[in-house]
Formats: structure tokens, sequence, C-alpha cells
């Protein structure tokens, strides 16, 4: 049997004791076997069967494999055209409403790897916003679990790949090129405080008027887990805030009588009334 076919029975086993989504998984399979198969190389053993039997003697060693589940794909303005309506219809209204109420905008960026979607968002605010309501205080906040995420998103540097979709004027204005990388403009930068959280057991403090919650919840957590999450992180929403989800991921609308689709094909879904 091939390694790849051992792995793929091996995460057939592991993944549900993890309260993890198998389908989630499908395209990222590889990079997940690759972790998985160096760290049997560490411990040497003789494969997925061996490494298996090690973990049901060695429980503190799930720990070490649900490390190894944590995806990280990320890359700046992703899903561009949802940024387009953001910057056009959605922070508008948002920045309206926290006006009136007189206190700051806030928004959450859930799982946010080494940064790139809360700094994309402290772009558009920059470079669009600041001038239409210069007296409107915004709050981003960004939480991952993986410390090592949260260190490259401190520094703030990033390849080109990771910028491309980062329109030229806003590149132009906001990056400099040092040692082969973009880095970011510290000033952006300041608009955006992370913390190490595992969002299994902590959120950051609502209301929030806009969370980014995207291939995250929905994508790997079984259906049981991510209800429960939803249901917390849209209970942090203000009546009338969004949440953006995924394109690939399934999100409970169901369960959730709170909140309605604002946007179906962008994956945005407004509060509407209060939680009961």
């Amino acid at each position: 049997m091939s390694n790849s076919n051992e792995c793929q029975r091996f995460l057939h086993w592991a993944l549900p004791r993890l309260g993890l989504r198998r389908e989630g998984y499908k395209k990222v399979r590889r990079q997940v076997c690759k972790r998985i198969q160096a760290r049997i190389g560490e411990l040497h053993l003789s494969g997925f069967s061996a490494y298996r039997d090690y973990i049901e003697d060695n429980p503190g060693e799930w720990n070490t494999l649900d490390a190894f589940t944590r995806i990280t794909i990320s890359r700046f303005f992703r899903d561009y055209l949802s940024w387009q309506v953001l910057g056009d219809e959605v922070l508008p209204v948002l920045a309206t409403k926290a006006h009136k109420e007189q206190r700051a905008l806030r928004c959450w960026s859930a799982g946010c790897a080494s940064g790139e979607e809360a700094y994309s968002l402290a772009l558009v605010w920059h470079h669009r916003m600041s001038e239409k309501v210069p007296r409107q205080r915004i709050e981003i906040i960004a939480t991952d679990i993986d410390e090592h995420m949260l260190q490259r998103a401190a520094r703030a540097c990033y390849t080109g790949g990771c910028i491309k979709d980062v329109p030229l004027p806003v590149k132009k204005r906001s990056f400099r090129k040092r040692e082969g990388l973009y880095c970011l403009d510290r000033r952006i930068c300041d608009m955006v405080s992370f913390l190490r959280q595992d969002i299994r057991h902590a959120m950051p403090e609502g209301p929030f008027d806009l969370v980014f919650c995207k291939n995250l919840v929905g994508m790997y957590f079984k259906r049981e887990k991510a209800v429960e999450l939803f249901r917390e992180i849209t209970g942090r929403l203000t009546v009338g805030g969004i949440i953006l989800t995924g394109k690939h991921e399934p999100f409970p609308l169901e369960d959730l009588p709170h909140m309605t689709t604002y946007s179906r094909g962008l994956c945005m879904y407004i509060k509407s009334i209060p939680n009961s």
C-alpha cells in the first residue's frame, strides 16, 4: 500500500477523533500527510499504523497531531470581489452606524494566519475610508492559534505572491521592498492587534461589526462543533453586523435564526435580529 493510501486511512481514523471534518482536508491532505510523515521519522516509527499505535499509547501526542492539521493558506485581498463590496457598500454603512453610536468600528479576523486578511482590511480603511469618515475610529483584532504565524504577522514582510492582488497604487504607497520581501508600512501594522487564541476555547470580547471567519470553522470542524462555534461568533456581532465565510465551506444558516444572507455568492451573512 502506498504512503498516500496509508495516510488517507490514518486521517480517516484520526480526524473525527480530533473533532475535524474529513471533507475539509481533501485539497490539503498532502500537506498534512507530509507533516505527519516527518513526525513518524522523528519518532523512528515504521509507518502510519505504527504512529496510530504510538498515539493510542501516548495520548499527549493528540496535541501534536492537532497542530499538524492547521492549514495556513492566505494572501492579501484573497477573493478580491468581496473586498470591493466591503469597500463600496459594507464599510460605509457600518462606519455610519458606529459614528452615530459614537463608538469605534470593531472588526475581527479569526484564524488570521500571518495577518494578510487583517492587514487587507486596514489597507482598505486607510486608503478608501479614512478620508470619508476622518473622525471614525476602527479597531481590528486578529486571532490565531499558531505562534509562528503570529510572529510572521508581527514582522509584516511578505513574498511577491502574497501581495499579487494588492492594487498597484496601494502597493506603491504602503509596501517597501527589503531583502527580497515586501514589508508593510508600520502605520498600517499598528492598526491591527494580534492575539494568540484557539477559537475552540477562547474568542475576543465582542461586540463586532464585521467578522472574517473564512476557511476555518465550517471547513474543518465537524458540524456539531461548527454550529456551536458559529453561534458564539455570530453572538458577538452587532445587529446589522456582517460575517464573511469561505466559498467552499458550509454555513449553518438554518441553525442561526438571527442571521440572514447578505450576499450568497460572496458568502456574507448579516445579523438581522438580536440573539434570543
